[in-house]
């Protein structure tokens, strides 16, 4: 079976790689990082939702709701709701901007050195995330076909550079529409089989009575222990620059709307399939199966053609996720950080990619946890940008010394906090990754920008003019 999924995965990639070839050339950066905004928001839905459908929901969660229950839904459901809610608020502000980057409409709102400081972070966001799937991908792929961890990432990653370089955002999307097919089929497979194995929800029930796990049937069970990742998480991922790129790159601001509208309802459905699977697992196994409560329904219940489908599924979700990441992160290094237009910036992005992929390989190599390196990089986007970059839309009287300070001071807690993470002895006065450090960071970051806002020059004039253009009539 190991064999016949391993050659169904060199299938998948030439099909990739052919239908990337297929599709149309780019012909500049916008093409690259936009696809020209020629993209019907559907496929840029399923696209969004790809992007937040990745590793950490078809494992991890289907993981934590072996143990947690129905409270699982907190981890990454509930968080992709929220920012996902707070998107279909925002997402008209955002494409009546005449700005493709978040860098960009930093400068025009604050300053350059601002922008280049919002670049930095979410290149940093996007690289530490990009690496959560890497890990993901090395963990699945290793465990799956009996490869090393360092063999499998390569695998796994190799396929995802490939068809990202010769595709550009149009590529990702195009991709993105397959593998969110096939995830789906591989998910109701792998929900069906457990459910049935398992007996139902009453079985269930029995079970987890039979455990002392009273709370497991309760989806509000799950609010207290995640609170801190779905502040964190939410917050972290109403700014993500990947999702705001779908936003910029859709035909017009009614457009932009239905996007965010259509993936906040296929959300629900999608992380409950998820989490139903891991409560199912709970009548099936004593405890959490070696490689997950998924790679052992697959391995346990599944015939090997559905297996190989549903191992295709998964290692689809794992890449769908990747692959925008690292484009998002290729277009800010390219057009933000060094400043690149026309045609040298096409050739750019793609020497861009490699970058990206690579120092994101580097992490994943040394930090093997998902949590952990998703913990990361959502902290130094939450605590560093979140607070210039909304209140920047809506607050006339913050300016660009505001956004700067309190993008440093969010810089320097993250760095404390991952250097405790590191094994450096600074005496802390909160648990790490709790609820007390997220809330302290974003209060902190929101004191400096409106401190020091106020105590230095206004500049209304740039403000009004972002403002002007954010309300512009559809």
């Amino acid at each position: 079976m190991k064999i016949i999924s391993f050659i169904s995965l060199l299938i998948y990639f030439g099909v990739l790689i052919a239908a990337v070839l297929w599709e149309k050339k780019n012909n500049s950066v916008e093409d690259f990082f936009f696809a020209g905004r020629t993209l019907p928001f559907w496929a840029l839905s399923i696209t969004f939702i790809a992007s937040w459908w990745g590793a950490g929901s078809a494992i991890e969660t289907s993981d934590l709701a072996f143990v947690d229950g129905m409270g699982a839904f907190w981890y990454f459901g509930m968080p992709v709701l929220v920012s996902t809610f707070f998107m279909t608020l925002l997402a008209g502000k955002i494409r009546k901007l005449p700005f493709l980057t978040q860098g960009q409409m930093m400068e025009a709102r604050y300053s350059k050195q601002v922008s280049n400081m919002v670049a930095f972070f979410i290149f940093l966001f996007m690289t530490f995330s990009a690496a959560s799937q890497m890990v993901g991908v090395g963990n699945f792929f290793g465990q799956y076909l009996g490869l090393s961890y360092e063999k499998a990432l390569l695998v796994g990653t190799g396929i995802v550079i490939v068809y990202s370089m010769f595709g550009g955002f149009r590529g990702v999307v195009f991709t993105d529409v397959i593998q969110f097919i096939l995830l789906l089929i591989s998910a109701l497979i792998v929900f069906f089989v457990s459910w049935k194995t398992s007996g139902g929800w009453n079985e269930i029930a029995i079970a987890a009575k039979s455990l002392n796990k009273s709370e497991f049937m309760n989806l509000g069970a799950g609010w207290r222990k995640y609170l801190a990742y779905v502040i964190t998480f939410a917050l972290a991922w109403t700014i993500q620059a990947n999702v705001w790129q779908r936003i910029s790159a859709t035909r017009s601001v009614k457009d932009a709307r239905k996007m965010t509208v259509l993936s906040f309802f296929i959300y629900i459905p999608l992380y409950m399939i998820v989490v139903l699977t891991g409560m199912a697992a709970l009548k099936i196994y004593p405890e959490v199966p070696e490689g997950g409560v998924i790679l052992a329904i697959v391995n346990d219940y599944l015939s090997p053609l559905l297996a190989t489908l549903v191992f295709v599924g998964i290692s689809a979700a794992i890449m769908s996720t990747m692959d925008s990441l690292i484009n998002t992160g290729a277009m800010t290094l390219t057009m933000d950080l060094l400043g690149q237009k026309g045609d040298e910036a096409l050739k750019v992005s793609r020497i861009a990619t490699a970058i990206v992929s690579f120092i994101a390989i580097i992490v994943a190599m040394r930090i093997r946890s998902i949590l952990e390196v998703t913990w990361i990089a959502s902290d130094v986007i939450t605590t560093g940008v979140f607070v210039p970059l909304i209140f920047g839309f809506f607050w006339r009287r913050g300016n660009s010394k505001g956004a700067m300070f309190s993008m440093i001071t969010g810089l320097i807690f993250t760095l404390i906090h991952f250097g405790v993470s590191m094994g450096v002895n600074i005496p802390l006065p909160w648990e790490l990754h709790s609820t007390e450090q997220i809330l302290c960071g974003m209060g902190l970051s929101l004191a400096v920008y409106i401190i020091t806002s106020l105590l230095t020059e206004p500049e209304y004039e740039k403000a009004d003019e972002f403002m002007k253009l954010s309300k512009l009539k559809d």
